[in-house]
């Protein structure tokens, strides 16, 4: 999706944890539009390279393994780097997220963002984030339409037993905290459950998922869409703040239906009910479909 005039130069950017469905897309997309890349990988996995690499890709990938709780480590992927694609997937060998997890994930946050800052190269950091660390708080139901300005209510969230939006919300906030008082260039895009070929969907992000969908922020996004948005927001030079990303909203019974056969594809498709209504969307993406266009065409606003 980058502009056809965009020249790279083979600037260094990392993407950590490169390990995930997610990471992998970035890898190979940023490899395809001309950037070197540090792909650093999280919990020993191994590194699948992307199909298809020409030799010249090649040379321009770097394999870089790091450990979330090893602050040099982290130093060691990025050192050189004029950018971070961070996400935090969960492990294999850790299918739900509980408090530990939480711990890990804000650990890990702190500890990326200020690497970030110690990186003389570094000019911003993108963090992916998710639309649980907006969408959960007391008196949801009576808010407006959610927007990149909500955030999701650590107590409500410990309360319900909603880890993996407690994990992305306390993680996000440290991110930011750090940003701002180092002095660090970040943007966030908060992502909805992450869907594409091969990809399984996230089971800890789906804990409440009846609940969201009658609130009318059940929302999914295709990896490639999710890529293109985080480059985006990257290149963009006026890119600010968090993005809330997703290009489907779950909001008409049909389609609920159909998510739930992705999610179990052996389960029996449920009977049809004259019964089932059409809910009320209330999140918006506004802000990143304007960058996206900005993006596309190369003319900014002035923030």
């Amino acid at each position: 999706m980058a502009p056809a005039s965009t020249i790279h130069d083979a600037k260094a950017v990392c993407v950590m944890d490169a390990s995930g469905r997610l990471g992998k897309s970035l890898v190979e997309s940023l490899l395809q539009i001309g950037y070197t890349v540090h792909a650093s990988l999280f919990n020993n996995v191994d590194f699948c390279e992307p199909k298809g690499l020409s030799a010249e890709m090649r040379r321009r990938l770097k394999v870089f393994r790091s450990d979330p709780f090893d602050y040099h480590s982290i130093v060691d992927a990025v050192k050189g780097c004029s950018g971070l694609f961070y996400t935090f997937e969960t492990p294999q060998d850790e299918p739900d997220y509980d408090e530990f997890m939480v711990e890990l994930e804000v650990r890990t946050a702190h500890n990326v963002l200020e690497a970030c800052a110690q990186t003389d190269t570094m000019e911003r950091v993108v963090l992916t984030s998710s639309v649980t660390a907006v969408i959960w708080k007391e008196g949801r139901k009576s808010t407006d339409d959610f927007n990149e300005r909500d955030w999701s209510e650590p107590n409500f969230c410990r309360k319900y037993k909603l880890w993996h939006a407690l994990a992305k919300t306390l993680s996000e906030k440290t991110a930011w905290a750090l940003a701002m008082d180092r002095g660090v260039d970040m943007v966030s895009v908060n992502a909805g459950l992450v869907t594409g070929p091969d990809l399984s969907p996230s089971t800890p992000y789906l804990k409440g998922t009846p609940e969201m969908y009658e609130d009318g922020v059940l929302v999914t996004v295709g990896v490639k869409f999710l890529v293109d948005s985080l480059i985006c927001v990257y290149e963009c030079p006026t890119a600010f703040g968090r993005y809330l990303c997703f290009d489907h909203v779950i909001c008409r019974p049909e389609d609920a239906v159909k998510f739930s056969q992705m999610l179990t594809p052996s389960a029996p498709c449920p009977p049809q009910s004259n019964d089932l209504r059409v809910i009320q969307q209330r999140i918006q993406n506004k802000k990143l479909n304007k960058a996206m266009l900005e993006y596309a065409s190369g003319i900014y606003e002035d923030v």
